[in-house]
């Protein structure tokens, strides 16, 4: 008798399920090829056209010679320069953007800024943010087994700063700022290039938890804590610079200007009824791409979640309410103070002894807390699906291969 062929063994099959399904696993592609127009293919592009090329690097010399104007002041640009930004209206470097994690992020947003003279000539919106957010992240396992070695009533913020170091990259990363940041060692540059490198390359999850940890108002060691996270002692000016000298300082260095036009995009109040111009993952993802830069914010104090610049507004002259709205953009917005109070929540949660058994991602639980705190439920509709889309796949990969058994 012909014996059927052996249906194939589940076991390999689950446990292959039993993975973590990376958001955008398919698509191998590095940060740069998975834009949909980076400067850098852009100015490829432009470098296989003569004329584009020359227009480009004619354009190029005339940024080298033209000041960054302040808000109040005109841009004066020569003829032969206003010419060049001509031929490149019709190149795809108009519309190209960048993206915080890739390689080549510096020599992109160099690409960016040269090329926004052209558009500043033109009917395009003088400061937009030059990064384009692609989903890149994944699904963040969290074991908070692992953090029986602490006590119970241990405030989060020693929760998350253990998380972090029993990951090892991120672990490393909060080292290596550690070190160039402590007290005797101090190189501001150093702390401030390793602080960038940390908010850039741990995961988010891990960055946001050290971060943006809740904390009681009466527990000060929590709340100092939380504001140590930057090391402040070495990361900010010893003084208190005027905030125009600051973002003069920043806007003269193309990666902090990146950072503080994202913040601008992302942060910004629409109207008095404190409309918020994006949802609040985009505005607290540019609120920490500011740290490690000459605009480095940080909490005020212990005991609340306000935040603010380390700068002042004295001797601003007839600058002072520029200068005023510039600081209070940090100090009294309400878009990052509630894109800030509602992580807390979330982190709060995490702990919380209802979620404590669950095997949810942190992803995921992202998406159940945000679909209950949401107030737009368009665009929660939208979202909601994306973030559970991995987990509902990976259920129905696994029930298709039961029936292909049975």
């Amino acid at each position: 008798m012909v014996r059927p062929p052996n249906p194939r063994p589940l076991a390999p099959l689950f446990l292959l399920l039993l993975l973590p399904l990376p958001l955008g696993a398919a698509d191998p592609l590095p940060i740069e090829g998975r834009l949909v127009n980076s400067c850098i293919q852009a100015r490829r592009k432009c470098q296989a056209d003569p004329v584009c090329s020359a227009a480009y690097h004619h354009l190029n010399s005339c940024t080298s010679s033209i000041s960054t104007p302040s808000p109040t002041q005109e841009l004066l640009v020569p003829e032969d320069c206003r010419e060049a930004a001509k031929h490149l209206r019709n190149s795809s470097l108009m519309s190209c953007t960048c993206h915080r994690r890739m390689k080549n992020q510096v020599a992109c947003l160099d690409i960016y800024w040269t090329i926004h003279l052209a558009r500043s000539l033109g009917d395009y919106e003088l400061d937009v943010s030059p990064y384009e957010d692609t989903v890149t992240r994944k699904p963040w396992k969290m074991n908070l087994s692992k953090l029986n070695m602490l006590k119970p009533d241990s405030d989060l913020c020693l929760k998350f700063a253990m998380l972090c170091t029993l990951n090892d990259k991120c672990d490393r990363l909060r080292k290596a700022y550690g070190e160039a940041c402590s007290g005797s060692r101090c190189q501001r540059h150093t702390c401030l290039h390793q602080l960038r490198a940390f908010f850039e390359k741990a995961s988010e999850p891990h960055a946001q938890g050290l971060l943006l940890c809740p904390c009681a108002p009466a527990d000060q060691g929590c709340g100092q804590r939380r504001r140590n996270t930057i090391a402040p002692s070495c990361a900010l000016p010893s003084g208190a610079p005027n905030c125009l000298e600051l973002q003069s300082l920043c806007v003269a260095d193309p990666l902090c200007r990146s950072r503080l036009v994202d913040f601008q995009t992302h942060c910004h109040p629409l109207d008095i009824l404190g409309t918020c111009a994006t949802e609040q993952s985009r505005c607290l993802r540019a609120y920490m791409g500011l740290i490690g830069t000459a605009m480095t914010p940080n909490f005020v104090s212990n005991v609340n979640i306000s935040v603010a610049l380390s700068c002042t507004c004295r001797g601003s002259g007839n600058r002072q309410e520029e200068c005023e709205q510039l600081e209070e953009s940090f100090s009294h917005n309400s878009c990052l103070m509630e894109a800030i109070a509602a992580k807390m929540r979330f982190h709060s949660q995490l702990f919380s002894q209802d979620w404590a058994d669950s095997t949810f991602s942190v992803m995921e639980r992202q998406a159940a807390l945000s679909y209950s705190y949401c107030s737009s439920p368009e665009v929660c509709d939208s979202t909601f699906p994306k973030l559970l889309g991995a987990r509902l796949m990976s259920i129905y990969i696994f029930n298709f291969l039961i029936l292909q058994h049975t």
